[in-house]
């Protein structure tokens, strides 16, 4: 049982790979500085993290187990499905890695056109180059060249008001594919804040019981409970779902650094005491990098 002894958990971050501002050691150390005994990386389609995170581990440090986010849609609406203790060469997994590095390239090329076009923004080649070399280049990365250029207030005005405006059609990894390559790889499906959906659109009642099923004959495994931006009744909603459908149950902050007013730990479960059990489940099923 990994959690023995445990008290704090954090298995949602991300980190300078994705749209986190921390580095890789950065985050160990404040993971350290919050006193949590467990977490996890979990970028947006890249396991880079996962396979990067163990040269850092020390002895005695936290547990660690290798994460992603992988940013999905179909017709019905978006969805981030979270993957925990892969196996980071598995041809499965990683050929839904690719994918979604590759349509993030396609879209940050096609935004950087639009914006062109549509409203003038020019950037220098330097910074499409520094931007276009980042492992999982995305709308808050240009959000913040817009704002350095002067050309919006915030990074939040930025996507808010001109970077969403460019609508793509079949440019998305769909979610069964994340679950499929995530089991592939012998890891475990999460559904990431399961409540949130497109935009500001809340998912609840009859409409998430449904979408849940759905994922659940895709194979996914479990929710993310307990999340820094639910409310008690959002919490306690995805908790009697993971109970009546048998699912496990995860914690995560979302911490991405200074891109987001999220302190790291931040999940609602301030002690592991307090889990349920699809929580202890799921922690005696996934595997750590450092048991």
């Amino acid at each position: 049982m990994i959690y023995n002894g445990i008290k704090k958990i954090d298995l949602h971050m991300h980190t300078t790979i994705s749209d986190g501002t921390n580095t890789l050691s950065e985050i160990l150390a404040a993971v350290k500085d919050f006193n949590i005994d467990i977490f996890s990386v979990t970028d947006h389609d890249s396991i880079l993290g996962g396979i990067e995170m163990p040269k850092f581990l020390m002895e005695n440090d936290p547990k660690f187990i290798r994460g992603v986010e992988f940013s999905c849609r179909d017709n019905e609406g978006k969805y981030h499905i979270l993957g925990y203790g892969y196996d980071p060469d598995d041809d499965g997994l990683l050929k839904v890695v690719n994918k979604g590095h590759s349509f993030r390239l396609e879209k940050v090329a096609a935004r950087l056109k639009y914006l062109k076009e549509e409203f003038g923004f020019e950037f220098s080649k330097e910074d499409i180059e520094e931007l276009m070399a980042k492992e999982n280049p995305g709308k808050p990365h240009i959000g913040n060249m817009m704002v350095k250029y002067g050309y919006a207030p915030s990074r939040d005005i930025a996507i808010k008001e001109y970077i969403n405006k460019k609508k793509f059609k079949n440019v998305f990894i769909k979610p069964e594919e994340a679950i499929e390559g995530i089991l592939s790889g012998g890891g475990i499906p999460i559904l990431a804040h399961p409540i949130y959906g497109s935009g500001e659109e809340l998912i609840l009642g009859d409409e998430m019981e449904e979408r849940l099923k759905k994922l659940m004959g895709f194979g996914i495994q479990g929710v993310e409970a307990f999340y820094s931006g639910f409310t008690e009744k959002m919490k306690l909603e995805m908790l009697n779902l993971a109970e009546k459908y048998n699912l496990f149950v995860t914690a995560g902050s979302d911490y991405h650094g200074k891109n987001k007013l999220v302190v790291l730990g931040d999940n609602n479960l301030d002690d592991i005491k307090e889990g349920p059990k699809g929580l202890y489940d799921f922690l005696d099923k996934v595997s750590c990098v450092n048991p």
